[in-house]
């Protein structure tokens, strides 16, 4: 555990940037790919290895986030908006490791070869059952819509704190303590 500055620490908020980036990038590729037939072959190819990526990371951050505890909330935040912060921080969490994991199980279950970067291909992690892949290719559309609304959430309530509240609670993800 780190002592407490009121800041989460260089890894925490890197990872926080860096993700938040890949996350939304990877929103706007599943979104394009089920409107375009045209774009689909070039988006799958960018989504499955980012999807790899955006798991290596999210494991890192969760990781990091068990090692690190994280500042704590002001101590006059309404109990129910700590509750909140919480579970949608959790929340988070999980998306951010079922989305690649249900992607990759969805297209092990539809027999469809999982290639990253550079020829490197995952294994199957589920055998080949078309009844699965459906049910799951509805999960990950499902979770995908609530990984959006969720990080719309988020982003709401990052301003919230950092535009009407002002009580660092924006401030201590975006830049470390001031030396």
């Amino acid at each position: 555990m780190s002592r407490d500055t009121g800041h989460f620490n260089l890894l925490a908020r890197v990872l926080h940037w860096g993700m938040a980036l890949l996350i939304l990038a990877m929103l706007f590729v599943g979104v394009t790919m089920v409107a375009s037939v045209h774009l689909r072959p070039g988006l799958i190819n960018l989504h499955r290895p980012l999807g790899m990526l955006i798991l290596l990371l999210a494991l890192l951050r969760l990781y990091n986030r068990l090692r690190h505890r994280p500042p704590p909330l002001p101590a006059d935040l309404p109990a129910w908006q700590a509750w909140a912060a919480t579970a949608s921080h959790w929340l988070l969490y999980g998306l951010m490791l079922a989305m690649p994991l249900i992607g990759w199980a969805m297209l092990s279950a539809g027999g469809y070869p999982i290639v990253l970067w550079g020829g490197v291909h995952l294994p199957p992690i589920v055998p080949h059952t078309p009844s699965l892949y459906a049910l799951l290719r509805n999960a990950h559309s499902l979770l995908a819509y609530l990984l959006f609304a969720t990080v719309l959430l988020h982003v709401g309530a990052a301003l919230f704190h950092a535009w009407v509240r002002r009580d660092g609670v924006f401030q201590a993800m975006a830049r470390g303590p001031r030396r």
